[in-house]
This record gives C-alpha cells, structure tokens and sequence, in this order.
C-alpha cells in the first residue's frame, strides 16, 4: 500500500519545519507531514506509513519533544482529533471522554469552569491530552495517574484499536509503558472527578503556602487553578509567545532517584561542596530509594538560572527548563543539556536523565 494512500480530506504536505510544532520552536523538516483530524484519520495515516514501511513520527503539542535539526525523514502524524463529553457514573463522580488532540489545558480550565475536580493542580501545563498518559504527566502533588480511568489506542503491532484501563499501562513517576516506545498511538483518554466544586487534596507544601491552607484540605477548583498558574508563570511554565523563557520543553531533566546504597556517598558529596548547613531537598521515592531535586542539584552544581551557552540557555526563571533564547539550534540546546548533566555528575555522582523524547538526536 503506498503511503500516498491516506484518509480521505488528510491534510499532507512535505518539507514542514518541525519547529513550528514544538513548543522549544526547534526541528527540522518533516519529509511528509499529515494533519489528523479525526481519530480514524490518525489511524488511517499511522496504518498507512507503517504498511509502507516509511519512519513515523506522532505529534502533538510538541511539549515534550526535542527534534534533530536535520528534522525527521518519514511520516510525522499530526495529532488534531478535537471533541469531549462529561458522563454521570456515580453519585460525586463523572467520567470526562477526550480526543486526544484536544489542548491539554483548555480541558482543566473547562473542568474547572464546570465546577469539576481533579485536574485543577495540573493546570498551565503545554500539550494535546493524549501525551498525559504516556508522560503520566503531574504536578503540584497530582499526577494524571491518580484520575485516569482508560485510554483507546491504536496498536500498530497489531492493527487493532483497544482500550486499555490506567491500571494496565505500568504508569509510574512521568512515564508508562508507552513512553519510550512507539508501539501505540493513544486516540482518547477518560478521567473520573468529583462533581462538587473542589480541588483534589492539596499535598503540594508550595501550593498549599500560596492557598494559605494546611496540606491535605480541599479547596474550590477556581482558586487551585488559579495559585498552581500564577506559580508557574513565576518559574516561566506557562507558552509565553513574548518570553523566551517559555520557549522550553518544560523540566528538561527528571528528578533522579538514588538508591539507598548510594545516597551517603552522593550526602557527602554534597556537603563536600554546599557546606553542612545547607538543608538537601530529598523525598521518600519508594522502597529502598530517594528523590533529589534536579534543579538544586543544578544550581549547586554552578548552573545558576539564565546560565547561558551560546544560543541557548536556562531559564531566567527556572533551571529545569532549557530554552531557546530565539536563534538557538537543537545543537545548541543539546550542548547546554550535555554541560549541565556532566556537570551535576562531575559535582555530585549523580546521573540527570533528560524528560523529554529526543527525535533523531541525543545527548552523546
């Protein structure tokens, strides 16, 4: 089947720059590109490129997604299937059905405008709904794990449309079984919340400062929406197309996680640089492990925010978010990622893993 063999009324062009789809505004040309604007449209066109045999590339907000600047010499999917509807399911409880090419903020502020709770912390967040899953996207305390209920996807080792429920897709700390792999395309996902107007439990100690609440209390969706953006507009976390602070995959690097065996000798180190009195950040992250902060440890490590090299730099406001100080290349981005994780090794013993899905490049 010849990969010309697309849904009827696809959309396809070739030679797109793939920087006008990532919120890092970097990448080069797509060799095809085809703007799915139905779910069957995604899975005719993921059907076709792999019957075909060309490379395939999904999008869809690009929030998360680091491509080459020699771009992507395949078949990129543009992820554009809008529509949700709101079922009742129990007393207190709905159940909301996304496409997944709906704007992933533009839901949380509709949830939180019909008085829906669940989604409200995870609010400012960039990217289409059918990226949280596979990210297992949180913040501020909540994780898209804690209100996913399924998620429909297309299986193209199979060439079967299924529907998976959230306890079958292995999601842990920003990942799931389908990150990393390209083995399904999700179409829709459905979350349960609450229908009485308030927030899921704030956990988060930042936001609950900036609620004036204690840790664990409810509040009304409106106003947890409203602290978790004006939070994130400090740190440069909400698409500012006037801010190249914004111009970012958001937190480029995951926070590490240590094992107990190690964690003395990475303490020590650490006092070994900052000094004994300087409290470390680090969480409970399982049996036997231990969560640092990546941007501590960034900072610490001499990466002080607006650290700059070249055309790209750290955020003014953030040193999790690498940015593209607007003439930058994926090159120069990729530069500054290397110096940094290198140097938070070189300081620390501790290994930075990069967040986002890195297309057709690396940090060598």
């Amino acid at each position: 089947m010849p990969v010309t063999s697309l849904p009827l009324g696809a959309d396809v062009r070739t030679g797109v720059p793939l920087s006008g789809y990532t919120t890092l505004r970097l990448g080069g040309p797509a060799a095809r590109f085809v703007s799915a604007a139905t779910a069957a449209e995604v899975v005719d066109a993921v059907r076709a490129a792999d019957l075909a045999g060309t490379p395939l590339l999904v999008v869809g907000g690009g929030s998360n997604l680091v491509v080459g600047d020699l771009g992507f010499d395949g078949t990129v999917v543009h992820v554009a299937n809008h529509g949700s509807k709101i079922d009742c399911t129990e007393a207190g409880r709905v159940q909301l059905t996304v496409e997944a090419g709906e704007d992933w903020d533009t839901v949380v502020a509709g949830t939180v405008e019909a008085g829906l709770g669940g989604l409200e912390c995870l609010s400012g967040i960039p990217g289409l709904v059918g990226a949280t899953p596979v990210q297992n996207v949180g913040a501020y305390g909540v994780e898209v794990a804690q209100v996913l209920l399924s998620v429909d996807l297309f299986d193209r080792a199979t060439g079967e449309v299924r529907t998976l429920r959230a306890d079958e897709l292995g999601m842990d700390y920003r990942t799931s079984i389908l990150k990393g792999t390209d083995r399904a395309v999700v179409l829709r996902a459905r979350f349960e919340l609450a229908d009485d107007g308030l927030s899921a439990p704030i956990r988060y100690t930042e936001l609950a400062r900036a609620l004036g609440v204690r840790q664990e209390e409810r509040v009304p969706v409106a106003a947890a929406r409203e602290a978790v953006l004006a939070l994130r507009r400090g740190k440069g976390m909400v698409l500012d197309p006037a801010d190249h602070d914004t111009w970012s995959a958001g937190s480029f690097f995951t926070n590490p996680i240590v094992p107990d065996a190690a964690i003395d000798d990475v303490l020590a180190r650490i006092v070994a640089t900052v000094g004994p009195d300087v409290p470390v950040p680090r969480y409970p992250a399982g049996p036997g492990t231990s969560k640092l902060s990546a941007a501590w440890l960034i900072e610490r490590a001499g990466f002080a925010k607006g650290y700059t090299r070249g055309r790209a730099a750290l955020s003014s406001k953030h040193t999790l978010a690498l940015t593209n100080r607007g003439e930058a290349t994926t090159a120069d981005l990729l530069g500054l990622a290397l110096q940094v994780r290198d140097g938070v090794r070189a300081a620390f013993g501790v290994d930075l893993h990069p967040e986002p899905v890195l297309v057709n490049c690396a940090l060598s």
